[in-house]
């Protein structure tokens, strides 16, 4: 038994190595991090069945209670066993992979034992099986509660280990030489697959970890190029800032050259490719053609598929992206290669998000140039609110939690796109559904809440039935980010409620704080004027109570409730009915 251990030691160590050389293929990176696809599962039960397989060319024999040191096990005798890693590569599989990996590399790695003969073949190739099929839906299991650790792993393992141990003392026979061989086995199997298993998921968590790292930097890279060229895309599409962009985008990734464009001419190309990709001409390439009409991502990996008119273009790959503004695409981010290699994977989901916050930059762009049509200045500064220090906040509190933890971070990002897109609906809109101007109060709230954990909470009352009601965009939000901003000062915490629901043909909306409350002699006057404060002036109440007044008339109701250290409550009544006091028919104003 104790000369068994080394040379199992050995085969694992053989296996470990393959596993190794295999992690570094982008390949099975791909697979190992997608393995939710069919055709992923499939290649993972190719994988590691072939795990399994070489475990059973490489194991070790054992006849009489005697080891024979056969390098490559071909056949096994009749009255022969051997002692092999293959359950480790079927738990395995069936951890990362689920039921139909584990039970599909139990079945290639089992049916091949049966082929190599020896009377445990027919125990050993069912509990591999069985082996396949219990870690895969244990793996799920584990993966449902965020558990599959590498010690989790390791004791699964020797489990399987050890169940097929009992298969091999309840069906191989005859049951003397079973037991001898279960008694010479038995440790070394259990002590070195458990072992393996520890090295093999500390390769695979590397992978996952590595990919965290990844993502990770792609997003602080990104936000720190969205932060510099910031300034410049809310210009809009022009030369000057272009130009002044794709200076910031070439400096800050491996891209060769940068060019940007709009619907009809290169506004700007930075780097190779300068002396014939000239701004202010028209767009000569086919690729950037496509995209501008099909409005998607397109990548070159040869010098033809980009189709530059230049023979000698030193431009081989590239990865062009669309710039939308309102589902429109209004022009192009291409980044260009030298060579198809540096055009990797984390050069093109870096490309993706840039293209993304681009996309939203211009909005705001576009979104600011709209407010200076409007002859209103007070609806003006409240539908275009676009805040440059929540902006500069936001991207700050999301820059520090890349590092610490990616995911939040990501789905920041998703939220503060939101909140931009919620204010450029209403920049656009007269009326929104009720749940678009929820979901800007959520996408506002968990910024803020990212930036003081633990400092709020909000309580969503909602009667589901009034999510399509048509209300004024900037009801809610603003009465949110008054409660956040003046509510509760000097308190470590606050909670906010948010009520909506039905009264015969009326809704009512209810904003209401737990906060320190507003002094008696001010309460009057919120709504109606603005007030001087060390809080605040109450342009924002005035604004939501004039813009009702217009839309509704005499049909509306808003009203500021509050008492000082109790809190404050705004109550807002509007009617259900198509047509408001001004003629407005509501449904006919639907944004879209």
């Amino acid at each position: 038994m104790i000369g068994l251990l080394p040379l199992m030691l050995e085969r694992v160590g053989i296996l470990l190595i393959i596993v190794f050389l295999v992690s570094r293929m982008k390949s099975f990176r791909n697979i190992i991090r997608h393995e939710h696809g069919y055709k992923e599962k499939m290649a993972l039960i190719a994988v590691f069945g072939t795990f399994g397989i070489i475990s059973n060319y490489t194991g070790i024999e054992i006849r009489d209670g005697e080891i024979l040191t056969v390098v490559w096990q071909i056949a096994v005798a009749d009255d022969g066993a051997i002692a092999n890693t293959r359950v480790l590569g079927v738990a395995l599989g069936g951890l990362l992979g689920g039921p139909l990996v584990g039970t599909g590399a139990g079945l290639i790695a089992g049916l091949h034992r049966l082929t190599l003969g020896g009377y445990t073949a027919v125990a050993c190739g069912l509990s591999t099986i069985v082996a396949g099929i219990a870690t895969g839906f244990i793996g799920n299991y584990l993966r449902k509660r965020g558990q599959n650790t590498p010690w989790r792993a390791v004791a699964v393992g020797i489990v399987m280990e050890c169940i097929q141990m009992g298969v091999i003392l309840a069906i191989a026979r005859p049951f003397s030489a079973a037991l001898q061989l279960v008694e010479v086995i038995a440790i070394p199997m259990i002590v070195i697959n458990g072992f393996g298993t520890l090295l093999f998921m500390l390769i695979i968590q590397s992978i996952f970890q590595e990919q965290e790292r990844t993502r990770a930097l792609q997003t602080q890279t990104a936000l720190s190029i969205a932060d510099r060229t910031l300034p410049f895309f809310r210009q809009g599409l022009n030369a000057h800032s272009c130009r002044e962009a794709a200076k910031i985008i070439l400096q800050a990734t491996n891209a060769a050259a940068i060019a940007i464009t709009d619907r009809e001419r290169v506004l700007a190309h930075i780097g190779a490719g300068s002396d014939h990709h000239i701004p202010e001409q028209r767009i000569v390439t086919r690729l950037t053609r496509n995209v501008l009409e099909q409005g998607r991502i397109l990548k070159a990996r040869t010098k033809e598929e980009i189709h530059c008119s230049r023979p000698d273009c030193a431009l081989q790959s590239a990865i062009v992206l669309p710039l939308r503004v309102h589902q429109k695409t209004v022009g192009t981010l291409k980044l260009y290669f030298t060579e198809a290699s540096q055009m990797d994977l984390v050069e093109q989901e870096l490309a993706e998000g840039l293209s993304r916050l681009f996309s939203t930059q211009l909005e705001l762009a576009a979104a600011e140039q709209q407010s200076k049509l409007l002859q209103d200045a007070e609806i003006k500064a409240l539908q275009a609110q676009v805040h440059p220090h929540f902006l500069f906040n936001a991207i700050n509190t999301i820059s520090a939690l890349c590092r610490t933890d990616p995911d939040k971070a990501r789905k920041l990002l998703l939220q503060l796109g939101v909140f931009f897109r919620s204010n450029l609906q209403g920049a656009r809109h007269t009326l929104i559904p009720l749940h678009k101007e929820l979901e800007h109060v959520e996408a506002y709230i968990s910024l803020e809440k990212a930036r003081f954990p633990g400092k709020y909470s909000v309580d969503f009352r909602i009667e589901p039935s009034l999510g399509e009601v048509m209300v004024p965009p900037f009801t809610l939000q603003p009465l949110v980010e008054n409660a956040v901003r003046h509510a509760f000062a000097g308190r470590k915490e606050g909670l906010i409620t948010i009520r909506a629901y039905r009264e015969r043909d009326r809704m009512v909306l209810i904003t209401e704080d737990n906060g320190n409350g507003i002094p008696a002699d001010v309460v009057g006057r919120l709504g109606k004027q603005a007030v001087e404060s060390k809080e605040g002036t109450g342009t924002a109440l005035v604004n939501i109570g004039k813009r009702i007044e217009e839309l509704y008339g005499g049909e509306a109701v808003f009203r500021v409730e509050s008492e000082r250290d109790a809190g404050t409550k705004v109550f807002i009544s509007l009617p259900l009915s198509q047509e408001s006091g001004r003629g407005l028919h509501v449904e006919s104003v639907h944004c879209g």
